[in-house]
């Protein structure tokens, strides 16, 4: 194995702002702390929720702040305390804001990596498993979707839609989805939505039409602001509201009130909590994982997109016009 650098490239910010303010600078290779592992990082994802950082939706715990909090790579190095990976084995892992995996190496604590199968290559991994992860707790956890249930998955061709759809039609649910062009509308009848609606028309008309006056069941709503109002206009009695993301803005306040009428069950869960615990990463990463080597669950990569040019990845998946996943090829 090639001995480690002392520095290494990667991407950062010093300010808040648009994509001018990302920088692909050299900056040293962490060192291990106790309990963490080295990766040499073969792919970062990227996520809306590094755009809500370095645009100031979120606070940054810091400056410069190095972006990802995601990736898959090698292990390089473990630190004493650790025995269960050793260097060579290939990993994906997800944690918190100090993952930092716009980088070509990154520390990160082991119990946040798991260990990839022989059947499923990198470049999947980290296109699969914060999303997947997220869409298989959303909808066995959160909501507890039940077959014949009327469910509806906003932006149905994005990195979590795509998968969320194909997983909400093997249950048995009606999969109605959500896109902003008929390219991305058709790539959600692809993966298995049922019906497909155009976020440009009416949508809470076109839910009526559908479920024959029924409304939702549940609702997943990634996109936010621009969209929750109707998700309250056209959510069944009785009916839960997953809010999980913030695509188009924050929803603003709710009065608490407005969810009597119908009974709603309003959620804005985050997919940490579901997975922190190790028998819990490791059972929904074997789901995650089986479902993929058997071609159950098929994995859409947007682009691949070089570390240096992290910024067009950002442009990209704030234009809402990708569809499936965004990576960063990090060496």
């Amino acid at each position: 194995m090639a001995p480690i650098p002392s520095t290494m490239k990667a991407v950062q910010f010093q300010r808040n702002g648009g994509v001018e303010v990302l920088e692909y600078v050299d900056v040293p290779v962490p060192t291990l702390a106790p309990g963490h592992i080295l990766v040499r990082n073969h792919y970062s994802g990227v996520n809306y929720i590094d755009t809500y950082f370095r645009a100031g939706l979120y606070k940054a715990p810091g400056f410069p702040m190095i972006l990802g909090r995601e990736g898959a790579g090698e292990v390089i190095a473990v630190h004493d305390s650790i025995s269960d990976f050793a260097p060579g084995a290939r990993v994906v892992f997800m944690s918190g804001v100090d993952t930092q995996s716009y980088a070509e190496y990154c520390a990160v604590p082991a119990s946040t990596a798991t260990a990839l199968p022989d059947g499923l290559s990198t470049e999947l991994a980290a296109a699969s498993f914060l999303q997947g992860l997220t869409s298989l707790t959303l909808i066995r956890e959160a909501a507890g979707v039940q077959p014949g249930q009327w469910t509806l998955v906003h932006a149905a061709a994005g990195g979590v839609g795509t998968l969320m759809v194909q997983m909400l039609r093997a249950i048995g649910a009606k999969v109605i989805g959500t896109a902003s062009t008929e390219e991305k509308c058709a790539l959600a009848r692809k993966n298995g939505a049922e019906w497909t609606i155009n976020s440009k028309d009416d949508i809470v008309a076109k839910v009526k039409e559908i479920t024959g006056g029924h409304g939702i069941d549940v609702i997943f709503d990634g996109v936010g602001k621009d969209t929750f109002e109707r998700d309250l206009e056209m959510i069944a009695v009785k009916g839960t509201l997953i809010s999980f993301g913030n695509a188009s803005g924050a929803v603003p306040p709710v009065n608490i009130l407005r969810l009597g009428a119908k009974n709603i069950r309003l959620m804005r869960p985050v997919l940490n909590p579901y997975v922190d615990e190790w028998q819990d990463r490791q059972r929904y990463s074997k789901q995650l994982f089986d479902m993929i080597i058997s071609e159950k669950l098929h994995i859409s990569i947007h682009k691949v997109y070089a570390l240096s040019d992290a910024a067009s990845a950002h442009t990209d998946i704030e234009s809402r016009k990708t569809m499936g996943k965004l990576l960063i090829k990090c060496n």
